[in-house]
Formats: structure tokens, sequence, C-alpha cells
């Protein structure tokens, strides 16, 4: 295969719906040249809404709150939660919150749910969910103490970072990767390749 063929496309008229580094780290292996726009949205789960429906509907805010600025642009929206029976956990409000969060995944599997949102030029919107099995070895307590003083957990959905020390204790994952690290690829690549912004 030759280099030419091996780039990535330009997304000259993509913008990247969050303030994610890794999301930009992710969607960069796909396409290159995005513009990068954070969405600043009410993330509280509604009563009686599913994890997956909650998920969905916030990559598809996201998505939708900067297409408004950005009419003439596709707007891909993200959003991935960790998810304990049917609790989203979010991100940790402190160190407590981190400790209680690690614990609750501690010799035991959780689900992953990252949800991908692409808005068209004219408002049409296409969307895709991605959902992956990761199980956590039993982590011991002070491990868990300097993983927290780390300050890794503290802006990552459920505490941890799959690409960190975290992995240590990370005995099986199910599904995608780079879902649980913040943008599922494969999905993104199939929302992209659909409305024209990458080679088939």
């Amino acid at each position: 295969m030759n280099e030419q063929a091996q780039a990535p496309a330009t997304g000259a008229n993509l913008v990247l719906a969050s303030a994610s580094p890794r999301r930009r780290e992710l969607l960069s292996i796909l396409i290159r040249g995005f513009a990068v726009v954070p969405a600043d949205i009410d993330e509280q789960r509604r009563p009686d809404e599913s994890a997956a429906g909650h998920v969905a509907r916030l990559a598809g805010e996201k998505a939708r709150r900067i297409a408004g600025d950005h009419p003439e642009c596709h707007v891909l929206g993200s959003d991935t939660e960790v998810v304990v029976g049917d609790r989203c956990l979010g991100k940790p409000a402190n160190a407590d919150h981190a400790r209680e969060m690690l614990e609750s995944l501690s010799a035991r599997e959780h689900e992953v749910l990252s949800a991908v949102s692409l808005v068209a030029p004219g408002g049409t919107e296409t969307r895709r969910i991605c959902r992956t099995v990761v199980r956590f070895e039993c982590m011991p307590g002070p491990w868990i103490e300097r993983y927290i003083e780390s300050g890794e957990p503290m802006d990552k959905a459920g505490a941890y970072a799959i690409q960190g020390a975290a992995a240590a204790w990370i005995s099986r994952i199910s599904g995608s990767y780079s879902a649980v690290v913040g943008l599922p690829l494969h999905e993104t690549a199939c929302l992209l390749r659909e409305a024209g912004l990458l080679d088939r």
C-alpha cells in the first residue's frame, strides 16, 4: 500500500465538538485539518433515561450545539460513559469520589458506552453507539491511593484511563479499545465515510 493511501484525509469542513485532547488525538488518526470547538451542555442524566440513551443524547446535543454556529460544516460530537449496572459513573468530583468509583470497578466487569453523532450542513444527523466490556482484577487499596495521588483519574469517566497506569489491572477487554480511550474509531470512520469525508 502506498503512503498516500495510508495518510489521513483532510477535514477542512469538519468540527470536533469536544474539549478532550484524547478525542482530538484519536480523530487525527482518521482525518487531519479539522477544527476543535468545545460544546458546553448540561450532562445530567434525565429521569428514566437509559444509560445508552443518555450517552447517545449527549453526543447529539454536543454536535447540534456547535452546528448551530457552524452551519456550513460537518460537526462531530461524542460522549463516553463508564456504566456499572445501569449507573453512569461520570467523572470524579474529588479524591473521595474517585476512590468510590475505583472500588466499585475492582474485581468485576463493567460496560463502557461510547456514542458518536455527526451533524451535516443542513442539519441531518447520523449516530452510532459502541459497547465495550472491561474487566478489572482486584485493585489493592494502597495502589488505588497512589493512583488517585497521581492525578490521572480526576478528569476521566469512571476515574481511570485505560491507556495509563490502570491498564496494569485490566485483565480483559471485549470491544473497542479506542472507545474506552474516548472515541470509537470504527464507528466514527463509518460516519465519516457515509458523509463523504473519508475514502471508502
